[in-house]
């Protein structure tokens, strides 16, 4: 067993990675016009290198998945703060790579940011709005990108699986069913060969 870890970990390399996020928050039942959009993402990711040119590669991220929603009677913006993990098969042809693999979300906090109707006029909102969603998003994750030195620029597409809405509606009926899409672009800083 330390023969393999010692393997292991001469294989292995860290790294660093920020980008933008172009996220939804779509789904079923949705009575709004949703839209893409832009934020961030940064965190760190260990590449373990298995076999010839695949490798696996968890990561740690803070993501911040921004999304526009409109009605008749509202105009906001849904800011959900997650905590990410994605664990992902990586092959790499040369420069080229490609990856997929699943990915599991922690919401430590949302915020809803915009305008309501009340009555007949608008009144900006900004509230804290963490008990509309479920705490847990699980997502599949595929992506490619070029490593160029120690560096890296990628781009993935994150599809939301589960449903996230926490609000159910007085008779449960035609609940909106909410799923985040997500899509990144990265640059990153790996250190070791």
């Amino acid at each position: 067993m330390p023969f393999l870890l010692l393997v292991f970990s001469a294989q292995a390399q860290f790294g660093i990675k920020a980008g933008i996020n172009q996220a939804v928050l779509n789904g079923e039942n949705v009575n709004a016009d949703t839209k893409y959009s832009t934020s961030y993402h940064a965190g760190i990711f260990y590449e373990a290198n298995i076999l010839g040119p695949l490798s696996i590669q968890p990561e740690l991220l803070y993501s911040l998945n921004k999304s526009s929603w409109k009605t008749q009677f509202e105009n906001f913006d849904n800011k959900l703060n997650y905590f990410a993990v994605p664990v992902l098969a990586k092959v790499r042809v040369g420069p080229v790579f490609v990856e997929a693999g699943p990915q599991f979300s922690f919401l430590y906090k949302a915020e809803k940011e915009g305008t309501m109707q009340t009555g007949t006029t608008y009144a900006d909102i900004k509230r804290k709005a963490t008990d509309d969603f479920k705490r847990g998003d699980f997502s599949l994750c595929a992506g490619a990108g070029l490593k160029l030195g120690y560096f890296l620029v990628g781009a993935r597409f994150n599809a939301g699986i589960n449903n996230i809405n926490d609000v159910d509606n007085l008779s449960g009926v035609n609940d909106a069913r909410l799923k985040n899409r997500v899509f990144q672009g990265y640059v990153a800083l790996q250190l070791g060969k």
